[in-house]
């Protein structure tokens, strides 16, 4: 009889608790709403592909002992959500003083858009830093992984579980927040919609090193 390579049971366990991990608000959920709030539909996908390529670069880290070399280097891990955290809620402050500037023209808005860094590295950026992919993948994950059995096969089914789950909750939390963004031709709604996405990002940024 052939051995699978992780338990079923074991593997709906870890399901369920993977859809609630999904689910709760955090900083990358937070960080999709502000995306589709300020820069649309496109955008949101696109930043949820930057966050779920840093799931995977976490997901290699683990293959390769992410729990030794926390241990080992516990500074290295924590400056870096450090400096995530400082980056969110750099964005955060630029989006609640752009609220408060004069509504841009067409060609000054296309100019924005040009020098604005890609939702991509946005997204891939604030989940490299999240504690809580640290706190997943030195904490969660280990008590469900099998070392009886081979690991390769094991991380790619938790993988797989991971980025679906977190694709689908990611987008939804993002494509709500883009459904905001069709008023934002009304200057009133504007400027609060700008100062509301600016403090989603230092929530996000403040749940970041609350974790640490």
């Amino acid at each position: 009889m052939t051995r699978l390579p992780v338990d079923p049971h074991l593997y709906l366990v870890f399901l369920g608790v993977m859809a609630v991990m999904a689910v709760t608000p955090g900083p990358a959920n937070l960080f999709s709403i502000a995306t589709g709030m300020e820069r649309g539909k496109r955008a949101v996908l696109v930043a949820v592909a930057g966050m779920n390529v840093a799931t995977l670069v976490w997901f290699g880290a683990a293959a390769l002992g992410l729990g030794a070399l926390v241990a080992a280097f516990p500074e290295a891990f924590r400056l870096i959500a450090v400096g995530g955290a400082l980056y969110v809620a750099w964005l955060g402050v630029s989006s609640i003083r752009s609220a408060f500037r004069p509504a841009p023209t067409e060609v000054s808005t296309e100019g924005r858009t040009r020098l604005r860094r890609p939702a991509f590295v946005d997204g891939f950026l604030v989940q490299i830093a999240n504690p809580k992919a640290v706190l997943f993948f030195t904490a969660v994950l280990p008590p469900f992984l099998d070392v009886e059995r081979p690991m390769a096969p094991q991380l790619a089914l938790f993988a797989a579980a991971v980025i679906g789950m977190d694709v689908l909750t990611m987008s939804a939390y993002g494509l709500a927040g883009a459904a905001l963004a069709r008023r934002m031709s009304e200057p009133r709604f504007r400027r609060g919609f700008g100062v509301f996405v600016g403090f989603l990002l230092l929530i996000a940024a403040v749940l970041i090193v609350s974790r640490l």
